[in-house]
């Protein structure tokens, strides 16, 4: 996509807009996600970033809408030499909106009062860390279109959810307080690495194979 996103950006036909709506939802997504695990994870009061964490995923549900608005527009007046692009686009700002509610869901179980079971704690704040880092990452590499920063981003995605995985298996068979608690928390970081991954899959992968990234070697 980089030779398409380079020649949008110099164009007068609104696409230089649609992107700067869509890096604004990345930049949101890391921050709501920041938020809502830190108030699970790090003694944040829910309370306190409550309002701020609403307003913000309210803004990226905002900007997904204008975005889809504007994308049809395009492709009606562009026609077909811009549609691929379109579809892709259609489909990562659908991700991007995605990473905002899996964070908010972290954030439900923060308001709600729930516990992380301690023999789990330390763990799952080392994936909020990557997770969180992750985030911030993946606007460079998209706005460069960075091939093999993309590639390194996808590798350690993947590495991150498989780790994620065999901790959901470890707790299904566990007991202990706050077990499902802790469970539903490493599903949630799962979800926000995989809808990140699927972004940054758009770098390095042709359009039928958004979200797909080694498909044939994962299975």
């Amino acid at each position: 996509m980089f030779e398409w996103l380079s020649a949008l950006r110099s164009q007068p036909s609104g696409l230089d807009e649609i992107m700067q709506y869509f890096e604004q939802m990345l930049e949101d997504g890391r921050h709501v996600f920041d938020a809502a695990a830190n108030s699970l994870l790090g003694g944040t009061d829910p309370a306190i970033i409550k309002d701020d964490l609403w307003a913000t995923d309210k803004r990226i549900n905002s900007n997904e809408r204008r975005i889809r608005r504007r994308l049809i527009t395009h492709a009606a007046v562009h026609g077909r030499t811009e549609f691929p692009v379109c579809l892709a686009l259609m489909s990562i700002v659908k991700d991007a909106e995605r990473i905002g509610d899996f964070a908010k869901n972290i954030f439900d179980l923060s308001f709600m009062g729930a516990s992380i079971n301690a023999d789990y704690r330390e763990d799952l704040v080392r994936i909020k860390d990557s997770t969180s880092r992750l985030l911030a990452k993946s606007r460079n590499v998209y706005e460069t279109q960075d091939a093999a920063g993309a590639r390194a981003f996808i590798a350690e995605c993947e590495e991150l959810q498989s780790h994620c995985e065999a901790k959901l298996r470890e707790l299904c068979m566990a007991t202990g307080e706050n077990v499902a608690t802790t469970a539903m928390t490493y599903r949630y970081l799962k979800r926000v690495l995989a809808h990140s991954m699927n972004i940054i899959t758009s770098v390095v992968m042709p359009l039928d194979r958004l979200d797909y990234y080694d498909e044939d070697e994962n299975g």
